[in-house]
């Protein structure tokens, strides 16, 4: 138990995270340490971000201060629509559904590209499924509000996994690389999403983002998909969990059984758990240099969220316990 230990003796954040998702430990036995996290500065100000969730034009999805990328981080921990900016940002989502269901965010669409060059509301696949996902995740009915923007994203996988592809509003915008190919991120955040619905969780649309990801790691000297690399700086460990990297991935397919059960996941989790020191502790291999006030923002020393993050990926796979009784 010494690296639960050592989780529950970090920052409110941390702990709360472990005790309610890695022990499952009930809401009402935390009520106190919630409230200790809910008064952490860089919460509050990342909350006060998530308010005016539509108030940031969308225009580099590696940015780790998007709103959408805040607004998960704070679900991730364990906090929900009780929070009232977190419920605020829920209803700003919910606004910005398009007529295939689907949810959008502000972008500004250049002229060189059909656009008109002023903010407006569009969507790419890079953060269309996150928007849903989170909006899953705060508890939104997915029959009622989420399954036709779902259905129509699922629609437009290919035979070799899911496009990269946009909103009308953005006219002929496409990413760079080849259009026939599968593009890698919107694989994983599709795969994100389908995770939590269980009418896609074991389906053939959810095999196919599998095996265009696998396969991926299986060529990785040669595939690289719209600039998507499986190489030296996507083996790194990395936190928050935001982009196209290891934990990223990982964390991704630890929730599929069909995944857990190929040998190529199996490398890339014995990559993943090769990195932990002699008490199980991860330190960040990279970092995002707008976290450095974080504990995952710097590569000195362990990271209790980022330990927290691949125990997590660990204990879907059966093992988490060895490791706590190690």
């Amino acid at each position: 138990m010494e690296i639960i230990k050592w989780l529950l003796a970090g920052d409110p954040y941390v702990a709360y995270a472990t005790r309610k998702n890695l022990l499952n430990l009930p809401d009402h036995d935390l009520v106190d340490l919630k409230k200790m996290v809910l008064h952490d500065a860089r919460i509050k100000k990342q909350l006060g971000a998530v308010a005016n969730f539509s108030g940031t034009e969308v225009s580099n999805h590696k940015n780790p201060d998007l709103p959408i990328h805040l607004l998960m981080f704070l679900l991730d921990i364990g906090l929900n629509r009780e929070v009232p900016e977190i419920d605020q940002a829920i209803r700003q989502i919910m606004g910005t559904a398009d007529e295939n269901g689907v949810y959008r965010s502000v972008v500004k669409v250049p002229k060189s590209y059909g656009g008109t060059g002023e903010e407006t509301l569009g969507w790419f696949f890079c953060d269309a499924p996150l928007m849903h996902l989170a909006l899953l995740r705060a508890g939104v009915s997915y029959q009622e509000q989420l399954k036709p923007g779902v259905d129509f994203l699922v629609g437009l996988q290919r035979e070799n996994g899911f496009p990269c592809a946009v909103s009308q509003e953005l006219g002929q915008w496409r990413g760079p690389g080849k259009k026939a190919d599968p593009c890698p991120y919107a694989n994983l955040v599709m795969l994100r999403l389908l995770a939590m619905i269980p009418e896609y969780v074991s389906s053939r649309v959810a095999g196919i983002a599998i095996e265009a990801l696998l396969s991926q790691w299986e060529n990785s000297r040669e595939s690289h998909p719209y600039l998507f690399y499986m190489g030296t700086d996507f083996r790194k460990l990395k936190a928050p969990a935001i982009w196209f990297d290891l934990v990223t991935v990982c964390d991704c397919l630890s929730q599929y059984p069909q995944a857990r059960s190929d040998q190529r996941f199996a490398e890339m989790l014995a990559l993943l758990e090769a990195k932990a020191n002699e008490q199980n502790q991860f330190t960040p291999e990279s970092i995002y240099l707008k976290c450095k006030l974080w504990d995952f923002g710097q590569k000195k020393q362990p990271s209790p969220w980022l330990t927290y993050l691949c125990l997590q990926i660990l204990k879907r796979c059966g093992r988490f316990a060895e490791l706590v009784e190690g």
